[in-house]
């Protein structure tokens, strides 16, 4: 027995070996062939290219529409504005059609998760939030990172000036010595300066671009330093100062409020987790909660009584310097 397993397994290996090899010798242009049609054609035998092209064709008419939407609801510049501030590449028009792929993706998921006709709409929901969610993080961490840098930009601003430099020299100075998103905004304010934009009304846009109250105490400065002179280094020096006495102060805030910080992120997430620790140990007994109309009731009454909780937390450990 143990004889014959082992003719039929050298046979099949020896078979294996001869197809393998006569595959590598004799079919070589078939498969070369064969790749080339699989990037020439689809599986309906139609030009790739020409399918390519329309897909392409039918995305640019959509974003089009979407583009002149936006200009009739005159919410295209605002959201321009947005995702400039938030660092995103993207257009307005793309950022719409992102949104709604990510609602789809979000009803689906939720969809396959539950299995209930109801949970589809929560899940259009928070697909529908999260880019607008990602934009705002991405926005308020990119103003953070401004406003960290910016009291080394003043600094150095102020070294150009006393060096001899004029303000345009000494901007382009600190661009080239800056780290992002300094780097960026400051670049941007260069290139409007060299299409004939005046230096007040570049730093008036680099204020609606980067909303922050450091930012705008020094573009005041330099505005009415220009229009009634004055030693900007010093006035500059001292802004420098306060800025820097500012952050200290928030970083005392921070630390003396991370634990009403931490008990709104308890207050927000823990019925959450304990509401997914309980479907996972105990399926038969969560489920009710999703399928009878009082416990769909009190499960939405409870995520409001949680959310509206962690508003007024986040409100009160939220101090104004």
């Amino acid at each position: 027995m143990m004889n014959a397993l082992l003719i039929v397994f050298f046979f099949l290996t020896v078979t294996f070996i001869f197809m393998a090899l006569f595959q590598r010798l004799f079919r070589k242009n078939k498969q070369m062939k064969r790749r080339i049609e699989a990037y020439l054609y689809d599986a309906d035998g139609e030009p790739v290219e020409d399918k390519q092209r329309k897909l392409l064709i039918e995305f640019r008419m959509t974003k089009e529409r979407i583009r002149k939407s936006l200009q009739k609801k005159e919410k295209g510049t605002k959201l321009e504005k947005e995702l400039h501030q938030a660092g995103i590449p993207l257009k307005p028009e793309e950022f719409i059609m992102f949104k709604w792929i990510s609602m789809l993706l979000g009803a689906g998921i939720i969809y396959l998760i539950f299995n209930h006709i109801l949970f589809v709409f929560f899940g259009a929901i928070i697909g529908w939030s999260i880019p607008r969610l990602v934009v705002s993080y991405k926005k308020k961490k990119r103003i953070t990172q401004f406003n960290n840098h910016l009291a080394e930009m003043i600094s150095s601003i102020v070294s150009a000036l006393r060096a001899g430099f004029s303000l345009p020299q000494a901007l382009q100075n600190v661009r080239n010595e800056s780290p992002s998103p300094v780097k960026e905004e400051l670049d941007q304010i260069l290139k409007e300066m060299q299409y004939g934009t005046s230096l007040e009304e570049s730093l008036q846009r680099l204020k609606e671009r980067v909303p922050s109250d450091d930012l705008d105490l020094m573009i005041q400065a330099i505005v009415i330093q220009r229009q009634v002179g004055g030693n900007l280094a010093v006035v500059l020096e001292k802004i420098v100062h306060t800025i820097r006495e500012r952050v200290k102060i928030q970083g005392q805030i921070r630390t003396l409020t991370a634990q009403g910080r931490m008990s709104g992120a308890v207050v927000g997430l823990l019925p959450v987790i304990l509401a997914g620790l309980l479907y996972l140990v105990n399926p038969e007994y969560m489920s009710v909660m999703f399928v009878e109309p009082i416990g769909i009731m009190l499960l939405i009454m409870a995520g409001f009584s949680s959310m509206i909780g962690f508003m007024f937390i986040r409100r009160i450990t939220s101090i104004e310097v």
